[in-house]
C-alpha cells in the first residue's frame, strides 16, 4: 500500500536526516549515479544510514490487520484504494498494491544490507572497530527485516510446524538468484544467527538511535525468542538489554495534552525505526476500539499521552516517533517481555515486580497501587493486558495474537462492516498474509494456503 505523505512527518524526517548526514561523509558525487560503487568505510556507513530504505520503511500491514482500531463505514468507503479495505476485512487475496507494498520495502532493505555485507567482506578495509560496527549494523537491520517478514507472511512459530513455508532469505545482492521460500524454522534461525553475530561487533551505545547498538541486538533477540516461545532465552536477552539501558520516562513529566507529548529519541528508545502511517491508520480516520480504551485505569496517564478525543471517539496520537508509527525497540517493551517471561518461567512475584516498575512511571504520582497476583495465570493475564495497552500501534499486536493463539489463547478478531460481521478465528490460515500476487507471478513461489 502507498504510505501517506504528511507534512509534519516529512518535515521531521528532513530534520532527522540533516542530523545524521552532518555526522558522516556521504558517497562522493559521480556523473552517473548508477556507477556509484561503495569502496570506503564511509561509503558503507552511508548506505546503512539510508533512512529512506532502512529506517523509515517498517512494515505496516500487521498493524492494518490488527484489532486495536476500527473505521466507520463512511471512512472505509472513502479510502482511495481497495487494497487497504481488503486487508482491513481479512480477505484471502489481493491485499497488496503491485510494486508499492511491504514486500518491496522489505527486500529493498535486505538488498542494501546484503550489498554492505558483501562489499565489506570483499574489501581490503582494515578489520577494526569501525569495520565491525558497520557490519554489525547490517546484520541487525537484515535480521529485523526478516523477523518482520516472518510476522506477516508466515504462521506463528511452533516446534511442531516449523517446516511450514516462511519467506525467502535472500543471502546476497545478486538480483539474478531465484527466490525460494525457506521454512519458518530456517527463517527464525537466520534471524537469531544474524543477531548473535552482531552482538560482539556493535558498540554499547550507538552514535544515533537509528544505528543498531549492542542493546538493540539483545532487544531483538528477546523479541525473536518470545515469538518462538523460548521464554528462558527471551528472559535472558531482555535482562541483558535492560542491563545496558533500563531508563523509563516518568509520564508525569510529559505534557499529556500536547499534540506529541513524547520527545523524539527519548531515553527509552533503544533502536528507532518507523513508518509514515498508511491512509487507513491516520489519526483522523482510525478510531481506537472501546475495549482497549476501557482497560486503562482512571489515573493511567497513557490514555492522555497516547490518544486524542474528538467527536466522541479516540484517535492514536503516537509514541516515540510522532507523527510516524514507531516500530522500533524501547525499554518499555523489554520490561514487558522480561515480566512475561519471568511469570511464564515460574517467577511470578519477580515478574510482577518488573511489571510494577514500568507501571509506576505511567500513573499519576501517588496513585499507583502495585499489582499483585496470587497465581501464575492471573499474573500472566495482567502482563499481557499491560503489554497491549503499552505497545499500542507499535507493530506487535498482530504477532502477539498469533503467538498467543498458537498456545491456546482463543483470541477471536471481529469487525463489522456494512452490518456484516467479519471474524478471524484462532490459527486461521489468513494470519499468514498472502504473498503479493505480482511476486508469485514473477517468481513461481508457492502461495500461502487460504
Amino acid at each position: 500500500m502507498k504510505k501517506t505523505n504528511h507534512f509534519g512527518y516529512w518535515l521531521l524526517l528532513a530534520l532527522f536526516a540533516a542530523g545524521i548526514l552532518g555526522c558522516q561523509k556521504l558517497l562522493d558525487e559521480k556523473p552517473d549515479q548508477r556507477l556509484v560503487i561503495p569502496s570506503t568505510l564511509a561509503d558503507f556507513q552511508a548506505l546503512m544510514d539510508n533512512f529512506g530504505v532502512l529506517t523509515a520503511k517498517d512494515l505496516v500491514s500487521a498493524e492494518i490487520s490488527a484489532d486495536d482500531y476500527y473505521l466507520t463505514d463512511a471512512d472505509l468507503a472513502a479510502l482511495p484504494g481497495e487494497y487497504e479495505r481488503r486487508m482491513y476485512s481479512w480477505q484471502k487475496d489481493n491485499l497488496f498494491e503491485p510494486g508499492s507494498n511491504d514486500w518491496a520495502y522489505l527486500y529493498k532493505a535486505v538488498y542494501s544490507c546484503n550489498a554492505v555485507l558483501e562489499g565489506l567482506e570483499a574489501s581490503t578495509i582494515e578489520r577494526d572497530t569501525r569495520f565491525n560496527n558497520v557490519k554489525g549494523q547490517a546484520l541487525v537491520y537484515r535480521a529485523k527485516c526478516f523477523l518482520q517478514g516472518l510476522g506477516l507472511w508466515a504462521k506463528a512459530y511452533q516446534v511442531s510446524s516449523a517446516t511450514d513455508l516462511g519467506i525467502p532469505l535472500r543471502p546476497n545482492a545478486d538480483f539474478n538468484m531465484p527466490s525460494n521460500r525457506a521454512t519458518v524454522q530456517e527463517g527464525y534461525q537466520k534471524v537469531l544467527a544474524d543477531l548473535k553475530a552482531a552482538v560482539p561487533l556493535l558498540p554499547v551505545k550507538a552514535l544515533s538511535a537509528t544505528r543498531p547498538s549492542k542493546a538493540a541486538a539483545y532487544g531483538l533477540l528477546a523479541r525473536t525468542f518470545l515469538y518462538m516461545g523460548n521464554y528462558q532465552a527471551a528472559e535472558n536477552y531482555a535482562d541483558s538489554c535492560l542491563r545496558i539501558n533500563a531508563a523509563l520516562l516518568d509520564y508525569n513529566q510529559l505534557n499529556a495534552t500536547a499534540s506529541y507529548p513524547v520527545a523524539l529519541f527519548n531515553p527509552e528508545v533503544l533502536f528507532s525505526t518507523f513508518s509514515p502511517p498508511p491512509t487507513i491508520l491516520t489519526n483522523t480516520r482510525a478510531k481506537m476500539v472501546p475495549e482497549l480504551l476501557q482497560a486503562y485505569q482512571a489515573n493511567d496517564l497513557r490514555k492522555q499521552v497516547f490518544y486524542l478525543q474528538s467527536g466522541g471517539a479516540s484517535y492514536f496520537k503516537g509514541t516515540y516517533f510522532q507523527p510516524a508509527l514507531f516500530f522500533g525497540l524501547a525499554t518499555d517493551e523489554m520490561y514487558l517481555t522480561l515480566a512475561e517471561c519471568q511469570v511464564r518461567n515460574g517467577k511470578t512475584d519477580l515478574g510482577m515486580q518488573t511489571l510494577n516498575k514500568l507501571l509506576v512511571a505511567r500513573f499519576k504520582t501517588g496513585t499507583f497501587v502495585p499489582l499483585v497476583a496470587s497465581d501464575k495465570a492471573t499474573a500472566l493475564n495482567m502482563v499481557l493486558s499491560e503489554r497491549r495497552k503499552e505497545l499500542v500501534m507499535r507493530g506487535m499486536r498482530w504477532m502477539d495474537v498469533k503467538r498467543l493463539n498458537a498456545e491456546g489463547g482463543n483470541i477471536v478478531l471481529k469487525r463489522t462492516i456494512g452490518g456484516i460481521d467479519y471474524t478471524l478465528t484462532p490459527n486461521d490460515k489468513r494470519y499468514a498474509l498472502p504473498l503479493p500476487e505480482d511476486i508469485i507471478a514473477l517468481t513461481g513461489m508457492p502461495q500461502n494456503e487460504r
